[in-house]
C-alpha cells in the first residue's frame, strides 16, 4: 500500500497529513519533538515513502529521523509551493495538506537536500565565514578608534599584518589609556581569532577532499582553495 506524507515542521512539534492512496484516505498527526518520536511515527509506513518538508531553519535532524525511518525526504521552495497550495489561511493541516496533495499531484517544487556528510562539512566554510565578520568588526572598531583621536598610520600596507603591527602598537600610546586598555584587548581577541581562522582552513582542506568540480572552480579568476570548497559544499553536484 502507497503514502504520501505532508510535513509541516516547527520548533517544538511536526503537523503531519498521511494519504493513503489506494483507499483514499487522509488522516492529520501532530508529533511533538521528542527524540526519536517523527522516526517511531514513520517507521509504520512502507520504505521509500516520500516525505514532503517544508523548509525551516531546524531541519537538518528532521530529515535524520526521516530517513532512518526509510522514508525518502522531500524539501518543498517554501515560496513556489506557498503559491501553488493558493491557502488563503494559513494554518499546520492545511499547509501539511497542501504540500501532500501537491507531492500526490507530482507537481511539488523540491530543493536539493544534501547529503548529511555534506550538511556536516558545510559547517566548517559556514563557521569561517560567520568568525570572518568578527574580524572584520573588530579590524573597523580599531579603525574608527583611531580616528576619533584622528590617529593614522603612515604605511599603506595591512596595519594589523606583520610589517604594520609595530607602529600600531606605538600610535595606540597616544590614546587616552582606557582607551588604550580597550583596543589591547580588541587586538588580543584579533589575534587568538586569527590563529581560529588559520587552524579551521587547514581542516578545511584536510576534511574535504578537492574534488574534480572543486578543481574546476579554481580555474575561475580568484577562486582559490577555500573559495572552492564553500561553493563546492552549497551548490554540490549540478
Amino acid at each position: 500500500m502507497k503514502y504520501i506524507i505532508g510535513c509541516d515542521a516547527h520548533k517544538h512539534y511536526s503537523q503531519f497529513a498521511v494519504y493513503n492512496e489506494k483507499e483514499k484516505k487522509f488522516k492529520q498527526k501532530r508529533v511533538d519533538h521528542e527524540p526519536g518520536a517523527i522516526r517511531n511515527f514513520l517507521s509504520e509506513f512502507p520504505e521509500g515513502t516520500q516525505v514532503a518538508l517544508e523548509s525551516i531553519g531546524n531541519w537538518y535532524w528532521i530529515v535524520d529521523e526521516i530517513e532512518q525511518a526509510g522514508c525518502q525526504a522531500l524539501m518543498a521552495h517554501a515560496a513556489k509551493a506557498k503559491v501553488m497550495m493558493g491557502n488563503v489561511n494559513k494554518t499546520d493541516k492545511l499547509d501539511t495538506r497542501g504540500l501532500a496533495t501537491l507531492l500526490r499531484n507530482g507537481t511539488l517544487p523540491t530543493v536539493w537536500i544534501a547529503p548529511g556528510e555534506v550538511r556536516d562539512e558545510r559547517e566548517l566554510p559556514r563557521t569561517r565565514m560567520a568568525l570572518c565578520k568578527i574580524r572584520v568588526a573588530l579590524k573597523n572598531r580599531i579603525h574608527a578608534t583611531l580616528a576619533k583621536y584622528n590617529l593614522s598610520l603612515e604605511t599603506a600596507s595591512d596595519v594589523f599584518g606583520a610589517k604594520g603591527s609595530d607602529e600600531l602598537r606605538e600610535v595606540m600610546q597616544s590614546l587616552p589609556a582606557e582607551t588604550q586598555k580597550c583596543v589591547e584587548q580588541e587586538l588580543e581577541l584579533l589575534e587568538g581569532l586569527q590563529g581560529q581562522l588559520n587552524s579551521m582552513e587547514e581542516r578545511m582542506r584536510e576534511r574535504i577532499s578537492m574534488t574534480p568540480t572543486m578543481q574546476l572552480l579554481k580555474t575561475l579568476p580568484g577562486v582559490g582553495d577555500i573559495l572552492s570548497i564553500v561553493i563546492g559544499c552549497e551548490i554540490g553536484s549540478i
